[in-house]
């Protein structure tokens, strides 16, 4: 998620950051030859995952979380808070397994035992500072750890893969629709303090292109109807701009350009989950209304 003036969907913002400043920056602020790449890439893998085996997916989601965890861990060390890596990674493998293996009781329970975790780690560590290394630590055991098991409740249904693969098609176009819509058409700043690069247009064109493609494959996927998909894709919009900002504002906050720099032409894990982790949970509760 990046930070220029008025274009843009989620996509284009958490990469241009890393962009260097120059009079004639080009309008989409990144890479995108190697973004495309890259996406594609993540695409092609999770899909193989998914028709090689469900639990190689789970594999992915937990190394996902992990380093997502890593960089979240590194990225707050800017304000002095020294996150304990060790029960935050233990508690994102266990949250996902618990949430497929067990639903979403055990996701809950997990995650509870993973603060406490936390908790009796620090504490062990010494008091000086604690407060603030807890609460850094709980903030990252929910954001992505916890938010990230609802990925495993997706996969946990008995057509799970067609609905791993539905999230990611209407969060993947969300991101594209506002980046067409931003680069070409946007003039107004949605949030200029938090993310000037962001547009309302770009935010109108993530509404339409994350509708059709919510309606399209809900009747395709699921034979639900497709009004239902159009709503799915509507709030799913709104929720990964929502996520985009609010990366946005930790980057700002913390005096960084990116969470790190394992994608080309993304930058980190964290750059490409932040509007995915926000978007978990209210995909799978509206599908669980959608296609009961």
């Amino acid at each position: 998620m990046s930070d220029s003036p008025t274009t843009e969907g989620p996509v284009a913002d958490r990469t241009t950051r890393s962009a260097p400043q120059s009079t004639k920056t080009p309008k989409a602020g990144r890479n995108l030859p190697a973004a495309i790449g890259v996406g594609v890439g993540l695409a092609l893998l999770i899909i193989a995952s998914l028709v090689i085996r469900r639990e190689a997916f789970l594999v992915i989601l937990v190394a996902a979380m992990a380093i997502g965890a890593w960089e979240m861990r590194r990225a707050v060390r800017q304000a002095g808070i020294d996150v304990p890596l060790v029960p935050v990674v233990i508690g994102a493998a266990s949250m996902v397994l618990s949430a497929y293996y067990r639903g979403p009781e055990a996701l809950i329970l997990t995650f509870g035992l993973t603060c406490i975790g936390i908790l009796v780690w620090r504490v062990a560590d010494g008091l000086d500072g604690a407060i603030r290394d807890i609460g850094g630590a709980l903030f990252v055991a929910l954001y992505p750890c916890f938010l990230g098991g609802f990925a495993a409740l997706l996969l946990s249904a008995d057509d799970g893969h067609l609905r791993i693969i539905y999230f990611v098609l209407v969060v993947a176009f969300s991101d594209i629709g506002g980046y067409a819509f931003g680069v070409f058409l946007g003039k107004h700043p949605m949030a200029p303090s938090i993310s000037p690069k962001k547009s309302w247009e770009g935010f109108g064109g993530s509404v339409f292109t994350c509708a059709a493609v919510g309606a399209l494959g809900l009747t395709l996927m699921f034979d639900g109807p497709w009004w239902k998909g159009a709503v799915i894709g509507v709030l799913v919009a709104a929720t990964a701009t929502v996520g985009d900002l609010i990366e946005s504002s930790i980057k700002r906050d913390l005096g960084i350009k990116d969470m790190g720099t394992l994608l080309p032409g993304h930058g980190g894990i964290m750059d490409r989950l932040d509007s995915l982790v926000l978007c978990i949970p209210v995909v799978w509760a509206l599908l669980l209304w959608a296609t009961p």
